[in-house]
């Protein structure tokens, strides 16, 4: 049986930042050279750590194609964000805390999902996290990777929720 659609509220705020954090993403796929960015290498982690020949190879045969698939789910949700992403340019606009639903198809949600969760690597290699008691939550650097922890939690439960 496949999951039901999920239904996200988010304000107009909150979808536009996160439809920045999801481009930049993107962009980092597509502009990064794969190869020396220790945040693309995270995405793509060693499959043979005690072997670097086997290790290149593998790399060699699915870095490319694990990438352009992170692309693709990015793609997907800057889709499914744009109406909501949509924001007045005055700041003081009460639109802009307007909640609005985003509806996720089972197809989406899942690239939401891993979307989320490679966006939300990207950021924990950039602030130097490597284990859970790397974050130091008095960093206000560290309110977007917690906001993104958020959120996926939220649709990680939506879509655990018996129908």
């Amino acid at each position: 049986m496949r999951p039901p659609t999920v239904v996200m509220q988010i304000t107009r705020l909150e979808a536009a930042h996160l439809s920045g954090l999801v481009g930049q993403f993107a962009e980092l796929l597509r502009d990064s050279g794969r190869d020396g960015d220790p945040a693309i290498a995270r995405l793509a982690p060693s499959a043979y750590a005690e072997d670097p020949d086997a290790d290149r190879e593998f790399r060699e045969l699915t870095q490319s194609d694990l990438l352009d698939r992170r692309g693709a789910d990015a793609a997907v949700v800057l889709t499914s964000l744009s109406e909501a992403s949509r924001i007045p340019e005055d700041p003081a606009d009460p639109a802009l805390l307007e909640e609005t639903e985003v509806r996720l198809d089972p197809d989406a949600a899942q690239a939401w999902l891993r979307t989320l969760a490679a966006v939300r690597l990207v950021l924990a290699t950039r602030l130097g996290v490597a284990e859970a008691d790397d974050r130091d939550s008095d960093d206000p650097r560290f309110g977007v990777y917690d906001w993104l922890g958020y959120r996926l939690d939220g649709l990680v439960a939506a879509l655990d929720r018996p129908d």
